[in-house]
């Protein structure tokens, strides 16, 4: 099982909008997440910056590559575009963190 952890960036103000379509998260798209291997998933919010800080765990980081041909993944970054920095395609600007502590 492999750690993987990245950033996102909110916009202002559309923290409580991101935590409600978080808590009504579509079925499909949580069937995707898991298909691909990924569990013990969370996203956290640090307030005063807007930045949000993703870690999960995935059986292959490599099936993280899958998800942007998927249409529901499309289709959910679409939804999410307005309230979060965004690419072209309406993935969301999301930078890899490298692990320098991990403790058991």
């Amino acid at each position: 099982m492999q750690r993987v952890a990245f950033k996102m960036k909110l916009f202002k103000g559309k923290e409580a909008e991101y935590k409600k379509r978080h808590d009504e998260i579509w079925p499909e798209l949580v069937q995707l997440l898991k298909e691909a291997g990924i569990e013990d998933y969370s996203i956290f919010l640090d307030e005063p910056t807007g930045y949000l800080f993703g870690v999960l765990k995935i059986t292959n980081a490599a099936n993280l590559d899958t998800l942007p041909h998927q249409p529901v993944m499309k289709k959910w970054w679409a939804y999410m575009k307005d309230i979060m920095e965004s690419n072209a395609d309406n993935s969301p600007v999301s930078v890899p963190l490298p692990e320098v502590f991990y403790m058991l």
